[in-house]
């Protein structure tokens, strides 16, 4: 292309991210957040042994490390990097879709994609929605939170703001059909995270495909147990 008898070339400045990059960037975020809410399951369950087990770990979480940490410091530790792992998550996700959609040869490709496949951009468009809502819920205590909520300092009353949360009809219904958007997410999400890792035996397949299945199941089971628990009064 000649522009005013000179040919125009790109910019040399111009830096393109390659999609092995924003998938790989992709991978070790969603990894990271797979982890946290794996292990954020295993700390719910702590309701089941005691409303006072449960509020000693809430507790805990604000006090960890001190005086090394300031009071909630790794409760803000954990929200930067996972709010970090979040933005670059959304971000590259959104490229990689922006780029499948512009290429109009891909449409073979997308027309053989498999349910899950189709279903990681809407799930993760509701779990969004479902971060600031459980944001505001359970921690903020704000808008979409029970009128008995009460913020834990100087007492603590996680299980107390937990069961009033959960006892309304709504909000488990709620909370259940987040969790089986988790576990559709969860479930091709950590398979194809592993694969763009660099698994490429089929061996390796089939175990991040394991993997995938089993934190899926066991997230879904464990927390949808907490959420039924909270709302028919057994815990």
């Amino acid at each position: 292309m000649t522009v005013h008898g000179r040919i125009w070339q790109p910019n040399a400045k111009t830096v393109r991210i390659a999609n092995w990059q924003l998938k790989t960037a992709m991978a070790i975020t969603g990894l990271i957040m797979a982890a946290f809410v794996l292990v954020h399951m295993l700390g719910n369950l702590k309701i089941f042994s005691s409303a006072q087990e449960y509020n000693a770990y809430s507790q805990w979480l604000r006090e960890a490390f001190t005086p090394l940490l300031p009071y909630e410091g790794l409760l803000w530790l954990a929200r930067l990097v996972l709010g970090a792992c979040l933005a670059i998550h959304v971000i590259a996700a959104l490229m990689v879709w922006a780029r499948s959609r512009g290429n109009s040869g891909n449409a073979r490709v997308r027309h053989r994609k498999g349910w899950l496949a189709k279903l990681m951009l809407p799930t993760g468009a509701v779990l969004l929605l479902f971060v600031v809502l459980h944001i505001l819920d359970l921690t903020v205590g704000k808008l979409v939170a029970p009128s008995q909520f009460q913020h834990p300092d100087p007492q603590f009353h996680a299980a107390a703001n937990l069961v009033a949360s959960l006892d309304r009809p709504v909000m488990a219904g709620f909370y259940l059909f987040m969790l089986l958007a988790l576990a559709i997410h969860l479930t091709h999400g950590i398979e194809l995270a592993i694969n763009d890792l660099g698994t490429t035996s089929e061996t390796g397949r089939k175990w991040a495909r394991i993997i995938a299945m089993a934190t899926a199941v066991l997230i879904l089971v464990g927390d949808a147990a907490v959420v039924l628990s909270a709302n028919l009064g057994v815990v």
